[in-house]
C-alpha cells in the first residue's frame, strides 16, 4: 500500500499522481468480507484506484464516466451519478453534453489518474465509461457482447456461450477481448474504427448474438424482462447505444470481497479454476504483474466486417 496513504489516519490530504486530494473515512468498510476474508476498507479501494489508474487511462481518457456510487458501502443500495458535483476539484476534467430539449449535462472525464482516485473517494465503487468519445459521442469505438446468466444458468453454460462467441468472432476474423464481469457473467468487447453508428453496431451485435443463440436455444432467452426468461441467459446486445455502458475493465464490483471485472485470455475459458468473481482488488496487481494488460487488443481499432 502507498506509504503516504498508510500514514494518514481517518483522513487528510494525500499527494497522489501529482495532485493533492482530500480523502476521508479511510477505515470505513466499503465491501463486506467474503468467506474468511476481511472486509475491504475505503483506504484499500483508494490504494487500488491509484495503482490501477495508469493501466486504465487508455480505456477511460476522453470518455464520460457514469459513476455507480455506494457512499455507505456495497452492503447498501447504490445509485447512478452521471454529473460532476459542484464541489469537484477544478483540475477534474469535464464535458458538457448538449441534449435536445433538455438542460445540458456536465460529465466527468477521467483524463488523468488522480481523477479516478477522486471518483473512488466520492463513493464510486464501480466505473462505467461510455463506449464513444466525448469528441464524437454518436460514434461507438467498441461493439459490446454481454453474456448475462439467468437464475438457472450454470457457470459451465456461461463458459459455453462465451466459447461460442469466441468461435463466431474468429470466423468473422474479428479481434475481441473477453473479461469476467466480477459477478456471474462474461463480457466480450470488439474494438472498431470510427464510422458505424450505434444503430449499426447494435444490429451487427444482434446478428452475431442471434446466430450464437440458435446453436443452443435451450440456454438463451430473448425476452427483455427478467421474469419472462424462465431463468435462461440473455445475450444482451442492447448495450450498444449512446450512454449505455458495461463496467470498465479492472473496475471493482459492489459485492462482498471487492471482485474485479478482470480481463482474461480466450484460453482461460478452458481453465477449470476460472470463476467470474474470483479476482479481487487484493489480487489484481499480482495478476497484472504476471500477465500484463490482457485487454490491450481492445485499443487496436479494426473495420467492422459484415456478418456472414
Amino acid at each position: 500500500m502507498d506509504e503516504a496513504l498508510t500514514e494518514l489516519r481517518a483522513g487528510g490530504t494525500w499527494r497522489v499522481h501529482g495532485r493533492d486530494l482530500r480523502v476521508s473515512n479511510l477505515d470505513k468498510i466499503l465491501f463486506p468480507g467474503r468467506g474468511d476474508e476481511a472486509p475491504v476498507t475505503k483506504r484499500e479501494l483508494l490504494d487500488y484506484a491509484a495503482a490501477i489508474a495508469p493501466t486504465l487511462m487508455p480505456y477511460l481518457r476522453g470518455r464520460a464516466l457514469n459513476m455507480h456510487r455506494f457512499p455507505d458501502g456495497a452492503a447498501r443500495a447504490g445509485f447512478w451519478h452521471k454529473e460532476v458535483p459542484a464541489h469537484a476539484p477544478d483540475w477534474v476534467s469535464r464535458w458538457v453534453e448538449p441534449r435536445d430539449g433538455e438542460a445540458p449535462r456536465t460529465h466527468l472525464l477521467v483524463n488523468e489518474p488522480a481523477t479516478l482516485v477522486w471518483a473512488a473517494n466520492f463513493g464510486a465503487l464501480e466505473w462505467h465509461a461510455w463506449t464513444s468519445l466525448a469528441s464524437a459521442p454518436d460514434l461507438p469505438t467498441y461493439v459490446l457482447f454481454d453474456v448475462d446468466p439467468g437464475t438457472a444458468t450454470a457457470w459451465p453454460d456461461v463458459l459455453l456461450l462465451a466459447k461460442l462467441h469466441r468461435d463466431a468472432l474468429a470466423h468473422l476474423n474479428v479481434t475481441a477481448s473477453p473479461k469476467v464481469t466480477g459477478k456471474r457473467g462474461i463480457q466480450i468487447w470488439v474494438p472498431i474504427e470510427p464510422g458505424p453508428t450505434f444503430d449499426e453496431t447494435r444490429a451487427w451485435a444482434e446478428a452475431v448474438s442471434r446466430a450464437i443463440g440458435a446453436v443452443v436455444p435451450e440456454l438463451v432467452s430473448w425476452r427483455w424482462e427478467v421474469r419472462g426468461r424462465d431463468g435462461l441467459a440473455r445475450l444482451d446486445y442492447t448495450q450498444n447505444a449512446v450512454n449505455k455502458t458495461l463496467v470498465a475493465p479492472y473496475s471493482p464490483r459492489a459485492t462482498p470481497g471487492a471482485p474485479v471485472s478482470a480481463p482474461i485470455t480466450w484460453d482461460e475459458l478452458d481453465d477449470p479454476a476460472l470463476r467470474p468473481d474470483a479476482i479481487t482488488i487484493r489480487g489484481l496487481a499480482r495478476r497484472l504483474d504476471e500477465h500484463g494488460d490482457l485487454f490491450a487488443s481492445v485499443l487496436q481499432p479494426q473495420p467492422l466486417p459484415p456478418v456472414r
